[in-house]
């Protein structure tokens, strides 16, 4: 589907506007529902679209045996379940706690399920479903989702082309059409190197219509390169780890963006969406003035009398553009003056019969 409705933003693959912009608190708030809320708050203040959540429990989510995937320099944890242990604090009541206050600060409540009892009961808190790029592969839970009706954003990391595919059919098989494809690489963080965006156009040519979006893990230091780099490519959605705090070790704080940056980022977006205008070609009502000064005209390169023949030695152009423009110099040449025009004066049509054989 090209046009695909989130909350009050419509997103369409065939407007340029600025991108639908998801701040994933993830788990950063680690278990402390207030300061849940206060991001909130500040990604309402710098103007961002959504807030995005992480559910799950880690029992269901990661065997005890499973190995980290991440950068341990940055997250020592060596064990998914060990980490997801630390952070799934929230459940049913808290979700809803912070959907009526994200609903407050008129910000969507978005979240991630990572299994069936999570996935049902966001079902009325959410607009739209996220599905992690490591669930790309997991037919029944990502069939499970789309029965709900609800609009898919599908993170792509880590994938190939076919196995893209292959989750658009499931999605598609129990009648939902509205698929958003993140781009992403699954790599916490992410090497600027790695971050790939030219893939973002390379998927607008091969899912044409499929609304097309970003999954960014790069660290914050490009934000605003990054970010604005992935929606003038084509991103129409882009989701980035959120926090309160950068500096903070562990989890995703390192590689997340801060108030300070979205808002940032946002600003820079408005600008270049400011200058970039219309994708059409006229000139401006503010050009009239430079259209009718700065042009050139032509002019009397020296004094003609009346009754002469005009010939090419008597006439140069020159600005202002008030009189007769210089692409009409081969229907003056040959034309003649019907009273005298002093050296450097303006040629008009009131003073010219132009040449018969130009007429």
């Amino acid at each position: 589907m090209r046009r695909i409705k989130i909350g009050k933003k419509v997103i369409d693959r065939d407007h340029f506007d600025l991108p639908y912009i998801i701040a994933e608190i993830g788990v950063n708030h680690e278990g402390d529902l207030e300061r849940a809320k206060e991001m909130i708050e500040e990604v309402a203040k710098a103007g961002g679209d959504a807030v995005k959540f992480q559910v799950y429990r880690a029992e269901t989510l990661a065997s005890k045996y499973s190995p980290a995937y991440w950068d341990t320099s940055k997250e020592p944890t060596k064990s998914q379940y060990e980490l997801f242990k630390k952070y799934d604090k929230f459940w049913k009541k808290e979700l809803e706690e912070l959907a009526d206050y994200a609903r407050t600060y008129k910000v969507d409540f978005l979240a991630t399920p990572f299994d069936i009892e999570s996935a049902d009961f966001l079902e009325n808190l959410v607009p739209a479903y996220k599905i992690a790029s490591a669930d790309i592969t997991n037919k029944p839970f990502i069939k499970y989702i789309a029965k709900k009706g609800k609009p898919v954003i599908l993170s792509t990391g880590a994938s190939t082309i076919p196995e893209i595919w292959e989750a658009i059919h499931w999605i598609k098989e129990e009648g939902n059409d509205q698929i958003i494809l993140l781009h992403c690489i699954l790599n916490y963080p992410t090497k600027y190197e790695d971050a790939n965006l030219g893939a973002i156009k390379k998927m607008k040519e091969l899912f044409p219509d499929y609304i097309i979006g970003y999954s960014d893990h790069t660290l914050p230091e490009y934000i605003d390169s990054i970010l604005t780099t992935a929606w003038l490519l084509g991103a129409q959605v882009i989701e980035k780890h959120y926090t309160w705090n950068k500096n903070l070790t562990g989890n995703d704080h390192y590689h997340s963006m801060d108030y300070q940056d979205l808002k940032m980022v946002i600003e820079k977006m408005k600008f270049i969406k400011k200058v970039i205008g219309k994708f059409e070609k006229h000139y401006l009502p503010s050009e009239e003035k430079a259209r009718r000064y700065a042009r050139r005209s032509l002019v009397a390169k020296r004094f003609i009398p009346k009754g002469k023949i005009i010939d090419k030695e008597d006439i140069t152009w020159k600005r202002p553009g008030t009189g007769i423009p210089p692409y009409m110099i081969d229907v003056v040449i040959g034309g003649v003056a019907l009273e005298d025009i002093e050296e450097d004066e303006i040629l008009t049509f009131d003073k010219i019969r132009l040449s018969p054989y130009q007429e």
